[in-house]
């Protein structure tokens, strides 16, 4: 049991979730990440890492390439993957194999109101950290497991291994994406899988706070990463449960959207989209085309050939700014395939702020992804970088549990606790390129 009641609030106040505590002993993207949204909205993330409290680290995130600073030693650097994923998070090295660490983890989690973590099932319950140990520990903690499979079902599927690939195979994402056979499926360009699966863990995690307010009593909830997605695919399994069609890939196009497609300019590529009977009339009146079995869908999608054609004659004489142009004026949706270096000089993502700078505590100022979505009264922001391992130890234990500096010095000597201050002289290397140019 703690030393003391805790009385103290470390992370500063703002946002909407400024009254939650969140105990994170995810790791790997997609647990991490839900913990990580919480946090950019006000809540107290308590992050817990394991040993090795060294490189190459428990959490393969802290040094997935590419790393900053550039030309540092890997040991000595840190990810820009960790950089982003984990900022406004506090950090507590903790072997919770231990008696005494798993004593500290209860502490810790007397004080949450949501615990999330990522394993394969069973992973806990081998350290005696069943859910009901964390219920005898606080009845209000909302549980949130995180896997790639679930925690019931086909016991053959259940251990499996699973990362961001495997839920888009798994899930029927990838059957979609891609040019028709005999072309491969092509996987999202980002961890979709991953990231998507954060933010329904951390949507699950709330409408679990929001219950255990209601009643008092936490409950557990299962995130598989595969039903995430699977839930996601519009009206896949409908479409086969009730007429048998098995949906395939078609490119750049759209199964059931037409026109909905990706088109050569000039200069680049745009997307027009017009899915609606107003939208096809406006794209007509650009075209300059009159033919009125446009707006029939049978037709249309029996002559697609013929629609692309003209959508592509009008779009590959034209450059994308000229394309946006012409659809703003004529409330045509047309947008160009905007890359990083084209959303960095728009102006739109500038003036939303969803261009932040802060201070990484070992790559030190970056530039990355603003916070998302707006909030009127009570915004969500960042307070600080992505820590390194072991950086709250004394701020969680001493100020939250309220643990003697004493208590946390025994803990450290029988290697309960750990941490890895950065030994980097950041001075030997350059700073950020957008700092360099003034960007």
């Amino acid at each position: 049991m703690p030393d003391a009641p805790a009385t103290v609030r470390v992370v500063p106040e703002f946002g909407p979730l400024s009254r939650v505590t969140v105990l994170d002993s995810a790791r790997f993207v997609a647990g991490p990440w839900a913990s990580t949204y919480l946090g950019e909205f006000g809540a107290q993330v308590i992050h817990v890492e394991g040993p090795p409290f060294d490189y190459p680290y428990a959490d393969p995130t802290r040094t997935l390439p590419p790393v900053l600073p550039e030309g540092a030693p890997p040991e000595e650097a840190v990810s820009e993957s960790w950089i982003q994923y984990s900022r406004n998070k506090l950090s507590v090295g903790l072997d919770i194999r231990t008696p005494s660490g798993r004593a500290v983890f209860l502490d810790l989690a007397r004080q949450a109101d949501i615990w999330v973590e990522s394993s394969r099932p069973g992973t806990y319950d081998r350290l005696g950290l069943t859910d009901a140990a964390l219920w005898e520990a606080n009845r209000r903690l909302t549980i949130v497991h995180v896997s790639g499979y679930g925690r019931t079902g086909d016991p053959d599927r259940l251990n499996r291994p699973s990362y961001d690939l495997i839920g888009q195979a798994y899930s029927g994402y990838l059957s979609l994406q891609g040019q028709p056979d005999p072309e491969p499926p092509m996987r999202a360009g980002t961890a979709l899988n991953d990231t998507v699966t954060g933010l329904a863990t951390a949507t699950a995690s709330l409408m679990g706070y929001i219950d255990a307010q209601r009643t008092g009593v936490g409950q557990a909830v299962d995130v598989a990463q595969y039903e995430v997605f699977f839930t996601l695919l519009e009206n896949l399994a409908l479409d086969f449960f009730t007429r048998g069609v098995v949906r395939g890939r078609f490119g750049t196009a759209h199964a059931r959207l037409h026109p909905y497609d990706v088109h050569r300019a000039q200069d680049g590529w745009v997307v027009v989209a017009a899915p609606t009977l107003e939208s096809l009339r406006g794209l007509q009146r650009l075209l300059g085309v009159e033919n009125s079995s446009w707006l029939d869908y049978a037709w249309r999608m029996e002559h697609r050939a013929e629609v692309d054609a003209a959508i592509a004659a009008y779009c590959r004489d034209r450059t994308c700014e000229e394309l946006e142009t012409v659809g703003r004026t004529s409330d045509v949706a047309i947008s160009k395939v905007y890359d990083a270096r084209a959303i960095a000089g728009d102006r739109h993502y500038a003036e939303r702020g969803m261009f932040l700078e802060w201070e990484d505590p070992v790559a030190g100022p970056v530039k990355g992804a603003g916070v998302a979505p707006k909030f009127g009264g009570t915004p969500g922001g960042v307070w600080r970088g992505a820590p390194w391992l072991g950086q709250d130890n004394e701020r969680v234990l001493v100020d939250i549990l309220g643990y003697s500096r004493e208590r946390c010095h025994s803990l450290y000597a029988e290697g309960t606790l750990g941490a890895r201050p950065p030994k980097l002289d950041r001075s030997q290397y350059p700073a950020a390129e957008y700092r360099r140019h003034g960007r």
